[in-house]
């Protein structure tokens, strides 16, 4: 898979602080990328890098394949950035904001301006408030009008920081799904503290702690599923129910939950995927009411990660 975005030895220090430190990240092509880590971990100056508004102490960076530099306009005119604090004129009207931008951005007539800002509008959701006044929309729909700029050159990159930071669950359902909507348009590359948004749309990720990459790779592999099945039967069968089940070559271990419910880890996936429910029913002669893979939680993983990042410090 070719990658939209790398870094190669990164780093940025201001005066004596180390923002970053050599830090070699990968995005794939094609991807939503959740970017993950604390405050003042340094994801905002990878962006503003990346972007070329910031000059790296030491190493570099690729973006689309080219050479990024503080004065690479051709590597910035693909790329749509999105800053954590928006700001407009709020006297400004959505369509005028859009206006405004694509003017800069695009080449055309005036038809074919106007006609890109129609799209805009329509891809973010605001094509009913394109005559209302910035200083009246919500906080949802001041995001989606600043995602909306930023996609509205046809980036083939696209750079969020923070997109849904101080939005109410409408706002942020709002917003994540733009962004879903958006994918296998543009590869995306978005920082947030919400771990649970960024499981819900991310499909690769990017830890970063103090400067530092601490893991990156598909969110399968933080993730993962089908090591461990949880089963519920109509009926607590009591402990002994499924117990023969520990006999099986490709159960590892079984843990009854009572009211029904089990665990179930096992060796081997594809065993499991095959015989597991017809075991079941045939054991416990009940009605299997559920029977699922568990999946760990990215919050789960994110906070284990940099726990023991503290533990390996602290001694």
């Amino acid at each position: 898979m070719s990658t939209a975005v790398e870094t190669f030895g990164l780093t940025k220090r201001y005066r004596r602080v180390d923002a970053l430190r050599s830090v070699d990240l990968t995005v794939p092509e094609g991807t939503v990328c959740g970017f993950l880590g604390p405050n003042g971990a340094g994801k905002t100056t990878t962006m503003r890098i990346l972007m070329g508004l910031v000059r790296p102490t030491q190493g570099s960076a690729r973006v689309l394949g080219n050479a990024v530099t503080g004065d690479d306009v051709a590597v910035r005119a693909r790329v749509g950035y999105l800053s954590q604090d928006p700001a407009f004129y709020p006297r400004f009207r959505v369509r005028d904001v859009l206006r405004f931008v694509a003017r800069r951005f695009l080449s055309g007539s005036r038809a074919q301006i106007e006609t890109s800002v129609d799209e805009a509008l329509e891809l973010v959701g605001l094509t009913d408030r394109a005559d209302r006044r910035v200083k009246a929309l919500s906080g949802g729909e001041r995001q989606r009008l600043g995602i909306g700029q930023a996609v509205i050159g046809r980036p083939d990159l696209l750079i969020l920081d923070e997109p849904s930071v101080g939005l109410d669950p409408e706002g942020r359902f709002q917003v994540l799904g733009l962004i879903d909507g958006l994918r296998g348009r543009m590869t995306i590359f978005y920082s947030s503290h919400i771990l649970d948004d960024v499981q819900r749309i991310a499909d690769h990720i990017v830890m970063l702690d103090r400067g530092e990459i601490v893991d990156q790779g598909p969110m399968e592999r933080f993730l993962g599923t089908g090591a461990t099945y949880r089963v519920v039967l109509d009926g607590d069968t009591g402990g002994a129910g499924l117990a023969p089940l520990r006999a099986l070559p490709w159960v590892r271990e079984l843990t009854h939950l009572g009211n029904g419910g089990w665990e179930v880890a096992v060796t081997d996936q594809s065993a499991a995927e095959r015989e597991l429910l017809r075991t079941v029913h045939r054991l416990s002669g009940a009605v299997v009411r559920e029977l699922r893979p568990l999946m760990r939680s990215l919050e789960e993983v994110y906070l284990g990660v940099l726990e023991g990042r503290n533990d390996d410090r602290a001694s």
